[in-house]
């Protein structure tokens, strides 16, 4: 993947170097952050509200906003502007306003969110509380070392993912999603994480077009991506973490549902065909 020329926002707000801090009093927030940890990596719940209860203190940080000069942050900066790049025009057409998140935030070990304080064990998340993305880099060497998913465009896949949570947000699927409830491998939780993926293969089928150029993006590239998207799949974590897939605790997709709808949005290049809410077929 070719990305170093991308253009910067500088829609950063790095909180690196400022320590642990959490927010005053933990709960919802902290449950649902305790639910993304467990979901997403096999995380136990407890742990993660032990965790979060112990860093409850009042929130105190405000990172630095604009340009970070560091490789993998600038890399951040390049993919959250192709989004932009992308997802402006694209729902332009479908009548909706694209405002990009109001920041992806940078931090290290744990930090306050509008959701709740945020730990780098729960891996990258959308709060749509305070509409940031939260991303510790160390997370990098997680999906390289633990999922076996390398290459830039892993990382790209796993940061438009989490802008494909924003474009949710501001298209009210998050909402849908509640509405319909359910657990388990048909839920309103597992659909909105596939749509996700695809909105991921929307932005990567445009993001060459849309840069001028400036981003490219070849199909040793797309197979990196569906690499992370297998990796992160319920079937293949719950193997890993407890030696048994349970359907009726899926929340995110099996890898081949992963793969599938990341590779629909990527062939189709278009938001539309990401209905996962009507989906027959999953």
């Amino acid at each position: 993947m070719e990305w170093e020329d991308g253009r910067r926002s500088g829609n950063i707000e790095d909180r690196r170097g400022l320590g642990p801090v959490g927010i005053a009093g933990g709960g919802v927030g902290a449950v649902v952050l305790a639910a993304i940890g467990y979901f997403v990596f096999g995380i136990d719940p407890r742990a993660t509200l032990q965790a979060t209860q112990s860093l409850q203190r009042p929130a105190q940080q405000e990172g630095v906003r604009g340009q970070v000069s560091d490789r993998d942050g600038q890399f951040v900066d390049v993919i959250e502007t192709s989004n932009r790049e992308v997802w402006t025009p694209v729902l332009r057409q479908e009548g909706v306003e694209y405002r990009p998140p109001q920041a992806i935030v940078l931090y290290n070990q744990a930090t306050g969110t509008g959701c709740g304080t945020g730990q780098s064990a729960m891996g990258p998340f959308y709060c749509p509380a305070d509409q940031k993305v939260y991303l510790d880099l160390s997370f990098w060497r997680e999906l390289e070392g633990r999922f076996g998913a390398k290459g830039d465009f892993a990382r790209a896949y796993v940061i438009s993912h989490e802008i494909g949570h924003h474009v949710q947000h501001l298209m009210g699927a998050d909402q849908q999603a509640r509405r319909l409830g359910a657990r388990g491998a048909e839920s309103g939780s597992v659909r909105l994480e596939l749509q996700a993926d695809c909105y991921a293969g929307v932005w990567a089928a445009h993001a060459g077009e849309a840069s001028g150029g400036r981003i490219a993006i070849d199909r040793a590239d797309i197979e990196d991506g569906l690499g992370a998207a297998a990796a992160v799949g319920d079937d293949t974590l719950q193997k890993q973490t407890q030696g048994q897939v349970v359907p009726d605790s899926f929340t995110h997709g099996t890898s081949a549902q992963r793969m599938r709808w990341f590779t629909r949005g990527y062939d189709q290049g278009d938001p539309s065909a990401c209905d996962t809410f009507s989906a027959g077929r999953l």
